[in-house]
């Protein structure tokens, strides 16, 4: 029904805004509507915080107690299913059929496999009408990274790359200046990375980018955020730099992963400095990028965005890690001896052909095109 999508997408926004302040939980909206002579209003919103604990259906119901509302003429619309289990806090579920909703419509359920479909089982057992399924797509988009780690208990990883009009990645290193970024993209394109990465929990490159273009890594993007975003190096042998702009700035927010024979010294002085290190073993003659992940996860970081170079654009690709992919195109060739976009693979072209849900924007000059290779929700009954 259009006034069901039309309160969920006020919903969605709820949602959509806490970005940034949710993770490791999901992103949730919620509104509560009452029906009325003069036609339908919303009497209560809310989203979820982490810090603040309460979820958004509570604060939803909060706001519309606060203003004296009959409950039981009402109809909270959620984008994702109410949960039906005691965490930090009791059962959404449990909340709404105490508090007398008439209705409950739900965007879609939850991914956790050993929850999905209890909550609404509980409100449907309650004589609740509950109608599933509205702006589904919308509502799993925004929870990509939560339901990749619900299930299988890594992060999300998207690959982001900045490429030139013939598919490559820098110009040659002869040409380049030591410990210099060398743009490709334009201005809107580089604010449009700032906002991808004030939604993502961590940023991985490799020791080559760090020698090359001296990044900073961090999210410019002023928006708040409850936790830094974590900066993760793969650097085997601990060549990052002391003067680098990522130890020089770390505050307990950059994790270097290097192999188990990397000098204690290096790390000692690194550790010094502020960088937290890692030591973990090698596959295939590289540090073992599962095991990174793995890592990872088990920090509650449940999305990864991949500025890498050449190598570990392929090795990610190779191993079939990589979950979407956005690839920002800039007009200026680069020629012959350019940096390919990931070594082993082939063009960023062919990348593209596999893409499902390829979306195409552009940011002033660029044109930058996004899709996924997994869908996070594929064992997802709808």
């Amino acid at each position: 029904m259009l006034g069901d999508e039309r309160f969920m997408q006020h919903a969605l926004q709820l949602a959509r805004a806490s970005e940034g302040l949710a993770s490791p939980n999901p992103q949730v909206g919620c509104v509560v509507v009452r029906a009325g002579q003069i036609g339908d209003q919303i009497v209560g919103e809310g989203a979820h915080l982490y810090d603040e604990r309460d979820h958004a259906e509570i604060v939803a119901l909060r706001q519309a107690r606060e203003r004296g509302t009959d409950l039981s003429a009402t109809t909270a619309y959620v984008t994702l299913e109410p949960c039906s289990h005691r965490g930090r806090t009791g059962p959404c579920a449990d909340a709404l059929i105490a508090a007398g909703v008439r209705r409950v419509v739900v965007a879609t359920v939850d991914p956790n496999p050993l929850v999905s479909g209890r909550g609404i089982a509980r409100l449907r057992a309650a004589e609740i009408d509950v109608t599933v399924g509205v702006l589904q797509q919308e509502a799993r988009a925004i929870n990509d990274a939560f339901a990749r780690f619900i299930q299988s208990h890594r992060p999300l990883v998207t690959l982001k790359a900045a490429l030139s009009a013939d598919g490559s990645l820098s110009p040659p290193a002869s040409a380049r200046t030591a410990r210099q970024p060398h743009w490709l993209t334009g201005l809107q394109s580089r604010a449009e990375v700032q906002r991808m990465r004030h939604a993502t929990d961590a940023v991985l490159t490799g020791i080559g980018t760090v020698l090359a273009d001296d990044p900073l890594l961090t999210d410019r993007s002023g928006l708040p955020r409850r936790r830094s975003l974590l900066r993760v190096v793969l650097d085997a042998r601990l060549r990052t730099p002391l003067d680098s702009q990522l130890v020089r700035s770390a505050q307990h927010n950059v994790l270097i992963f290097c192999d188990e024979q990397a000098a204690a010294d290096r790390a000692t002085a690194l550790q010094s400095a502020g960088v937290a290190i890692e030591r973990i073993a090698r596959q295939g003659g590289r540090l073992d990028l599962n095991a990174v992940l793995a890592s990872l996860a088990a920090r509650q970081v449940l999305s990864v965005l991949l500025e890498c170079g050449s190598q570990l654009n392929g090795a990610f690709l190779a191993q079939d890690l990589v979950d979407k992919v956005v690839l920002v195109h800039a007009p200026t060739a680069l020629g012959a001896g350019a940096l390919p976009f990931a070594a082993g693979f082939g063009p960023p072209s062919l990348l593209e052909q596999s893409l499902k849900k390829i979306t195409r924007t552009n940011f002033g000059a660029d044109t930058c095109v996004t899709g996924s290779l997994h869908d996070p929700w594929a064992s997802v009954s709808d």
